[in-house]
Order: structure tokens, then C-alpha cells, then sequence
């Protein structure tokens, strides 16, 4: 019996499986959002603050798509594609891109450019255009109004004085934007303003009424002498000349000039550096600085915070107070001339008492009268009297230089570890050991008293008289000695601010 023959069933023909169209798709993408770019119908700072937020919807239109390709798959009964080498790097790619920017919009980058001083102009031009727009503002002034207060968060204020009771500004604005069109409008949405609130009259340059479009108001502002200003600036340089009342400024990232004022002036400044001359009044400054130059006031002087670069000042008629994390001194005025800076302090015709304290700095005082107290770490100390009163000097790794009136009365007791002491007064009873130096002794009728103490090095007390008559004789003379210089002080690693 012979078994039947199974017929095999007929082939049927493979359908080749359909290819993805998920590449091309975000091939399209890709091209609109950069033909866009490119035709200023989005602004690239848009886009990547789109594709911070919204990154992930790329991955879910992803899914969408491959969900898609799947259930067409299925019902022509083919195999389904797979994601694929392609596909699997484009992800990551998206992922990681996305992260990054969503970190980076997260970022405060307008601190960060401050800290980095990057004008806005500067980042403007990766991105756009600069547009300039010029402005005028002028309106009469009240019979109540009292100040001015300006708000400039970009640019430079300029306070002038006017020949009439009127506010008259001049307004040079810079616009950032990608098109002329995109800069009127920003233009128009910074547009200055002044109102009244009681007695003060309010300027305000509106440069933040632009968004994230950056903007940049100059103003050149003429009012009338006697009136109060008070002054925020946060980038740009603020400069008031002529003023009858009170100046007050509070700015960052730029440098502040106040000169010809009759009444007290507070600046109030963060990285910024000052110039303020012809004060009739007092001078109140604090924040974080750079340079500060301050000279002919006829109030007192106060100083607080961190001052990196140098500080001059000069002529101060009343009381002057300087603290900072390295040096704090104050006295009662100063004739001459005083320059700080991270390794040196140097001045001349000071009013005590004088008091003193700072470290790693080299210190010459001249021409000092009255009571000084004074203490230093590693620094020489130089210090000339003109008229003595009590004096108090501790130092720390550096020699001490102590020079008094030749006809002076005072009292001394000195005392110097590891060093020698010195002296021209022969009243001076000097023991000079190998570990240790002492000095006492009474001069004249006694009546200052002079402590000097030092650590690791040595105690000089000249006679101001004979130190001044150190000069070259007639020529023919020999070459004369350089003079003595102060030891340098020793390695000790110290911040540089004042």
C-alpha cells in the first residue's frame, strides 16, 4: 500500500519589509528649525530655550513613530524594523544634548556674566545686530520736588547741573536684535520715563522692558544744583558732577566719579572703582572694589568691605575709618597724601590718634602727630614722628623704624625677640641679649610714653633731626649709600585684598 503524496503548500512571496521614516522625519525637523533661524523668524537664543524645555517631545514623536512603523508592520505581516545602530546614536545623542542645555538654562548667566565682565553687546553680535536709537526727554520741574532718582540697569548716567528749572535728558540707546524691525520694537519697548512719587522725580530707563533683548540706555541728565540724586546703576558708569544735597549711588560693573559736591555723598559699589574730589561733607563707601581714589573733603571719610586693587586718599579734614578683612585704621584726619594697596601702605601727614592694624604689608608713616597704636605681620614698619604723643608698636616678622623729635620727651620700653635694638638717644639703656633685646629709658621730661615690640627681628629709635640731615655734601663727595631698605617679609601666602 503505498503512502499518499503530500502536496507542499504554495510559497508565499516575501513583502520586503517598508523602510523607517523616522531619519527623514527628523531630517525635516531639523531643516525647518534652521531655515527659520535663518530667515530671523525665530532667534537662535529662542530656539535653544525651546529645545532646553521641550527636548523630550523629540523622543516621544520617536516612539510615536517606530509605535507606527510596528502595527503597519504587523498587519502586512512582515517583520517589524528595529531601532537600529542609527537610531540608537541618534538617541543619545538627543538625550545628551538635551540635558546639557536643560542644565544650562538653569544657569543664572546674567551673574555669570557679570563675574566675567561680558558686555551684553558682546553676546548680542554671536547672534545678531548692534541698532543705535538717540532720544530726548525734557519736563519742568515742580516746586515740591526735592530729588531725582534714576533706575539704569544698562548704560551710563551722566549728571550735569542746568541753567533752568527743567529735567532735560539725552538718551543714546544701543539695541541688540536680528532684524531692524525686531530692534524698533525692542526700542520702543525701552522707552525712558519720567514720573513723580511725592517729591521725587523718577527716571527710569526701562531697559529691562525688552525681555531678554538686551538694551543699553546712555543718559546725560541736567538738573538743577540743588537737588538730592540717588542713583542705581547695575552695568555702566555713573558720573555726577555739581550738586547742592545729598548723593547716593549704588552700582556694579563699572566706575563712579563724583566731584564739586556740597553735602555728604554714600556709594554703595560691587566690583565697581571710585573718584570722588571736592566734598563739602562726609563720604560714606562700602561693597566690593577695585581702585578708590578719594581727596579734598571737608567732612569725614568711612570705608568698608573689600578693596582688591589700590585706595588713595588725601586732604580729609575730619575723621577717617577704613575696615577691610586685612586692614582696619582710622584717624582723626590727614593732611598729606595716603596710598594702600596688597603689599604696601604708605602716608604722610597724618592726625592721631592713629590706629592700626593690618598684615603682610610694608607700612611708612610719615610726619605722624599725636598717639599712635600700630600692629603689623610680616612687614617692615618705617614710622616718622612729627609731634609725639604715646606710641604702641607690635610687629611680627619685619624690623621697626621709630623716628622721634630730637627735643622730645617720652618714656621707652622695647623689647625685640630674635633681633637687636638701636637707638641715638643715650637715655636708652640697651640689653642686648643673644635670644632676646630689651630698652628702657626716659628722655627729656618723659611725658609720651613709646611700647615697641617685635617678634623675629629689630627695633631702630632715630632722632628725626638726624635722620633728616642724612643728606650728600657739596661736590666733591663720595657716592652716597643707597638707603637702608625694609626686609622683605617672609613667605607667607595671604589674600590680595586690602
Amino acid at each position: 500500500m503505498s503512502s499518499p503524496i503530500q502536496t507542499p503548500p504554495p510559497l508565499v512571496p516575501l513583502r520586503p519589509r517598508r523602510r523607517s521614516f523616522a531619519g527623514p522625519f527628523v531630517l525635516i525637523v531639523l531643516g525647518i528649525v534652521f531655515l527659520l533661524g535663518n530667515l530671523h523668524m525665530l532667534s537662535w537664543m529662542r530656539l535653544g530655550t525651546l529645545f532646553a524645555h521641550y527636548w523630550p517631545a523629540l523622543l516621544i514623536l520617536w516612539g510615536v513613530i517606530k509605535l507606527i512603523e510596528y502595527q503597519q508592520a504587523q498587519r502586512d505581516g512582515v517583520p517589524a524594523r528595529g531601532i537600529g545602530a542609527g537610531g540608537v546614536f541618534l538617541i543619545i545623542i538627543i538625550v545628551f544634548c538635551g540635558l546639557i542645555a536643560t542644565q544650562a538654562s538653569r544657569f543664572n548667566w546674567g551673574e555669570i556674566r557679570d563675574n566675567m565682565n561680558i558686555d551684553d553687546s558682546d553676546l548680542d553680535n554671536l547672534f545678531g545686530e548692534t541698532y543705535s536709537f538717540d532720544d530726548h526727554l525734557e519736563q519742568n520741574i515742580p516746586p515740591a520736588a526735592t530729588s531725582l532718582r534714576v533706575n539704569d540697569d544698562h548704560g551710563a548716567v551722566r549728571v550735569s547741573i542746568a541753567n533752568e528749572n527743567k529735567i532735560t535728558v539725552v538718551v543714546r540707546k544701543r539695541v541688540g536684535a536680528e532684524s531692524k524691525s525686531d530692534a524698533d520694537k525692542y526700542n520702543r519697548q525701552a522707552t525712558p520715563t519720567i514720573t513723580m512719587a511725592g517729591n521725587v522725580i523718577i527716571l527710569d530707563a526701562k531697559t529691562q522692558a525688552a525681555g531678554d533683548h538686551a538694551v543699553q540706555s546712555d543718559l546725560d541728565i541736567a538738573i538743577p544744583r540743588k537737588m538730592e540724586l540717588h542713583i542705581t546703576s547695575r552695568r555702566g558708569d555713573v558720573s555726577v558732577t555739581g550738586r547742592e544735597g545729598e548723593v547716593e549711588i549704588n552700582s556694579q560693573h563699572g566706575d563712579v566719579s563724583v566731584e564739586d559736591v556740597i553735602g555728604n555723598v554714600k556709594l554703595h559699589l560691587e566690583k565697581s572703582s571710585a573718584k570722588v574730589e571736592q566734598i563739602t561733607g562726609d563720604v560714606h563707601i562700602d561693597g566690593r572694589l577695585n581702585e578708590v581714589s578719594v581727596t579734598d573733603v571737608k567732612g569725614g571719610a568711612q570705608f568698608e568691605g573689600e578693596f582688591q586693587e589700590s585706595v588713595k586718599l588725601a586732604h580729609i579734614s575730619k575723621n577717617v575709618s577704613f575696615k577691610s578683612s586685612r586692614t582696619d585704621m582710622e584717624f582723626s584726619r590727614i593732611d598729606g597724601d595716603l596710598d594702600l594697596d596688597s603689599d604696601d601702605l604708605h602716608a604722610d601727614q597724618l592726625t592721631g590718634p592713629v590706629h592700626l592694624t593690618t598684615r603682610s604689608k610694608q607700612i611708612r608713616l610719615e610726619d605722624v602727630s599725636g598717639d599712635l597704636r600700630l600692629e603689623d605681620e610680616h612687614g617692615g614698619i618705617e614710622v616718622s614722628m612729627r609731634s609725639l604723643g604715646n606710641v604702641q608698636i607690635d610687629s611680627r616678622n619685619g624690623d621697626i623704624h621709630l623716628s622721634v623729635p630730637d627735643n622730645a620727651g617720652f618714656h621707652v620700653d622695647a623689647r625685640a625677640r630674635d633681633g637687636e635694638i638701636q637707638s641715638d638717644f643715650p637715655e636708652v639703656k640697651i640689653d642686648n641679649n643673644e635670644h632676646e633685646a630689651k630698652a628702657s629709658g626716659s628722655v627729656g621730661n618723659g611725658a609720651a610714653h613709646i611700647v615697641l615690640n617685635n617678634e623675629h627681628d629689630g627695633i631702630e629709635i632715630r632722632k628725626a633731626s638726624a635722620k633728616a640731615s642724612v643728606a650728600p655734601p657739596v661736590p666733591p663727595a663720595p657716592p652716597a649709600k643707597p638707603p637702608r631698605s625694609l626686609p622683605p617679609p617672609k613667605v607667607k601666602v595671604e589674600p590680595t585684598e586690602n
